[in-house]
Formats: structure tokens, sequence, C-alpha cells
């Protein structure tokens, strides 16, 4: 079944993609640096939250479906990639970072296709530290997003903050 609850939730996290990308391209008159990160964090983090919701509600009521269990690794994908690049458009993250996470993004969805067209596709299954690695993103790319202190004390942008051009640092 392709219409579900839980693939309702799932898609849902897609639609929000282009909210993420497009809160970067509205006018500074319209929407304030400090805002449009706040809202684009509050965005991620909705998506996030769904991440976790949609595996819930397809145990919970029982509707878990092949189209469910592939398109909630490639919804994950599809919003981590996206704010990588509006990260690294940002500045806020740096190339080499945006190529590893991008880069095995790929590697891990070619390499689940192949091995399910081998009939190995459960060997290839999530596992704990894949979702320990999920989790860390959804942790992670919301505060390189958010880009300000955080209770006024935490800077969130000093683990993703790539050297600047023309500093010492480079």
């Amino acid at each position: 079944m392709f219409i579900n609850v839980p693939n309702v939730v799932t898609m849902s996290r897609i639609v929000l993609i282009p909210l993420i990308l497009g809160l970067y391209y509205v006018p500074l008159e319209w929407l304030s640096a400090d805002t449009k990160n706040l809202a684009a964090t509050a965005v991620f983090i909705l998506a996030a939250v769904t991440d976790w919701l949609d595996g819930y509600l397809a145990r919970r009521l029982n509707q878990m479906s092949a189209f469910g269990a592939f398109l909630d690794p490639v919804a994950d994908k599809l919003i981590v990639v996206g704010a990588v690049i509006v990260l690294l458009h940002l500045r806020r993250v740096d190339m080499l970072v945006a190529l590893i996470i991008i880069g095995r993004e790929i590697a891990i969805s070619a390499l689940r296709e192949w091995m399910a067209k081998v009939g190995q596709a459960k060997s290839v299954a999530v596992a704990f530290i894949g979702k320990l690695k999920t989790v860390s993103q959804m942790v992670a790319i919301p505060l390189l997003l958010y880009h300000d202190r955080l209770f006024g004390m935490v800077d969130c942008q000093w683990a993703g903050d790539p050297p600047k051009p023309g500093s010492d640092d480079v």
C-alpha cells in the first residue's frame, strides 16, 4: 500500500526540503538572517521528528510497507544532503565535510540497491551504528543551521566552522 499514514508523514519530510532551502532566498527586508536561521532550524527539527514519527506510526498502526521501507531512507538522505548543501553555500561547513557526508549517502544507497539486486538486501539492513549516525546528523545540522549561541552560552558553530579564506587557519 503506497498511501498510508506513515508514508504521508515520510513524504511530508521530502516536501519540507524546499522550505528549508527557500528560507535563505527570502529577502532580508522580509526576514532577518537570524530569523531565517531560526526558521530553517525549526523546519529541519520538524523533519527530524517526522523521521522518528513515521517509523513509530508504521509499527503502531501495523502499516509497514515495502514502499515505506524504501522511501524513509531516501527522505533522510534528501533532507540531509539538502541541508548540507545549504550549509556549504553559507560557508558553515567545509567542502571536504560536505563531500564526505554526501559521498557516504550516495555510496550506501548504491550498496543497498546492488545488494537488493543480488538478493542480499538483509545483509545491509540498517544497523545500530547507522541509526547513531542519523541521530548525530539530526543534532549537528540544526546546530549549524541555527548559527547563534544556544541559551547565550553554547556556540553552535564551533565544530562546523571552516577556516575563512585569507585567515591563518587556511
